[in-house]
């Protein structure tokens, strides 16, 4: 139903599947999201509902979808929406106490719809991309995201995204540490709860990524390896094995000493 009412996640995702003013994350004024541009279109209630019904053979299912076509956009809308208030309002979500209303050609096309996924034709239909081989499975993906059984059997086994997190640990291992630096920001307020969380987060890990990148041309910044003496914990072994080389044959293991030192502080 939010296929054809256009409530769905895909609908209002904006770019790069649909061009929506008014979604995607911005940092300041500068939207990124949009900038990005739409580079897999995305119609879902054509591509999710429509054009899959219309490959039906059921004379109820093809006049529903004929119905539902050459209606205006509004009315296609008032149909969805209406229907949709009264299935969420029926007992247990049952199509079949569903109230009395004006809802044209959708309790059709709905019933269509489930009779083809339970089929197992929808996702090949809805995947469908004109050639041999279908390798592209976006619009598949999106249609099972737009629903919440999938989210909700993750969540009831404790997996999802704020309650498993990014890295997928398992165990005692990390999972993916390459994410952990942006994972943790994730748990940072305000950024927990941000609409633009994302795309805040990747301009200050680009800010991070930059600094240390540019830590060998700033002035002071690239002395403390040296006055802190971090370089003397990390070659400890070094300093260890001159050490004692030292202390029983004298000059030469001085000499050996110094340079290692001069080495760590970058002379």
């Amino acid at each position: 139903m939010s296929e054809l009412d256009g409530t769905s996640t895909s609908a209002t995702y904006g770019a790069p599947y649909t061009s929506d003013p008014s979604a995607g994350q911005v940092v300041g004024p500068v939207p990124l999201q949009r900038w990005g541009g739409v580079r897999e279109p995305v119609d879902p209630a054509t591509d999710f509902v429509v054009r899959p019904l219309s490959t039906s053979t059921n004379p109820v299912v093809t006049a529903a979808v004929k119905q539902c076509e050459g209606a205006s956009p509004d009315q296609q809308t008032s149909w969805a929406t209406a229907y949709g208030d009264a299935l969420a309002n029926a007992p247990d979500g049952d199509t079949s106490k569903v109230a009395a209303g004006n809802y044209g050609p959708v309790p059709a096309m709905v019933s269509g719809l489930l009779a083809m996924a339970q089929s197992g034709a929808l996702d090949g239909l809805i995947q469908e991309q004109g050639g041999f081989y279908q390798t592209n499975y976006a619009k598949a993906n999106l249609f099972l995201a737009d629903g919440s059984y999938l989210e909700d059997q993750a969540r009831a086994e404790h997996l999802g995204g704020n309650q498993w997190g990014m890295m997928n640990e398992i165990g005692r291992f990390p999972g993916q540490p390459w994410l952990a630096p942006y994972s943790f920001w994730y748990q940072v307020p305000p950024l927990t709860s941000s609409p633009n969380a994302d795309a805040l987060i990747w301009v200050l890990m680009a800010t991070v990524a930059v600094v240390f990148t540019l830590i060998p041309f700033i002035p002071g910044l690239r002395e403390l390896p040296r006055r802190l003496g971090a370089y003397r914990l990390i070659r400890r072994d070094h300093y260890r094995t001159t050490g004692a080389a030292s202390s029983n044959s004298g000059g030469p293991g001085r000499l050996t000493s110094d340079v290692g030192a001069g080495a760590g502080r970058g002379e």
